[in-house]
């Protein structure tokens, strides 16, 4: 398998990567009883939703595509996620990590960005149980994060819904192993060998639309480690704070508490790709607060069930 993206000047860059993607769809639905294309409103699992009604027209998305809402999301995102599902005519499924907090009797968040990120497992392992999904379609790609370029193409999670980086299987002229134990699922990145500035050319050129979160506008900011945080009821705000008002956008759309906003006046796509372009930073490196904590924090929660 080609881990790396075409040449960019490539005639053929962008079809090249939908013609793996979509093929990696089509084995997905292939090769699994009852999978699930995981959504959080950002690019990336907005950019799957068009992949999959490319790969399987004209016959519908024959997957579900399922929202682990944490309660902590930016309106603009859930307002999308709506919008999104009813014009494509996808199911939506929506399982909430409040619900799993009062079940299972669990401590939430707390401090002063509370983040839900790692409760969010206990929620998703749920719903995998609760509908029987054997593989979960994720964005997740391997220019964002040491851990997730450890992931392959079909990830296993085992009957914990742990994930095992020692244990993954070869991937060899894009044969996919998609057979499973008993209790066992899948974790499916169909842009895995896409890069961020791959995902907004392709936005660009098929004319994706996306939250205006990814665009510059004014925003009320608390300044935090020298991140710009979205004043929000979640978080705390003390006397020291300094908060300021700028124009931002954001290159990832997470949750409210462990997003940062980039200071930006990038309001069409074309500059959000020059800019993007001119960028040293890594999307999650420059605006996940959660990913700060330690250099393995991402890999510690996938360890755990994450996405």
């Amino acid at each position: 398998m080609n881990t790396s993206s075409p040449p960019l000047n490539s005639p053929n860059y962008l079809d090249s990567l939908e013609r793996e993607a979509t093929y990696i769809f089509k084995e997905i639905a292939g090769q699994f009883k009852n999978p699930v294309l995981l959504f959080s409103g950002g690019k990336d699992s907005t950019v799957l939703i068009y992949l999959a009604v490319k790969a399987f027209a004209p016959l519908p998305v024959p997957f579900p595509v399922m929202h682990i809402d944490t309660g902590h999301n930016f309106t603009e995102a859930l307002e999308f996620r709506d919008k999104l599902a009813a014009g494509t005519n996808l199911r939506l499924i929506i399982r909430k990590v409040e619900d799993t907090i009062k079940e299972k009797n669990l401590d939430d968040a707390s401090g002063k960005l509370p983040s839900r990120n790692f409760l969010q497992s206990y929620t998703l392992l749920d719903a995998i149980n609760e509908f029987g999904f054997d593989a979960c379609i994720g964005g997740g790609r391997r220019d964002e994060e040491k851990a997730r370029a450890k992931e392959r193409i079909f990830s296993v999670r085992d009957t914990t819904g742990a994930w095992q980086p020692y244990n993954q299987r070869p991937e060899l002229w894009d044969v996919y192993n998609g057979r499973l134990k008993k209790g066992e699922n899948v974790r499916a990145f169909p842009i895995s060998n896409w890069s961020e500035l791959d995902v907004w050319n392709y936005i660009r050129r098929e004319q994706i639309p996306l939250p205006s979160l990814y665009f510059s506008h004014r925003r009320e900011c608390l300044i935090y480690q020298e991140k710009l945080i979205a004043l929000s009821d979640y978080i705390t705000i003390d006397p020291t704070d300094v908060i300021v008002t700028k124009n931002v956008r954001y290159r990832t759309v997470g949750d409210m508490t462990c997003t940062a906003a980039v200071e930006s006046n990038a309001a069409t796509i074309d500059e959000v790709i020059s800019e993007i372009e001119n960028s040293l930073i890594s999307e999650r490196g420059e605006t996940r607060i959660d990913d700060r904590f330690s250099d393995a924090a991402m890999e510690d929660r996938k360890l755990k069930g994450y996405f």
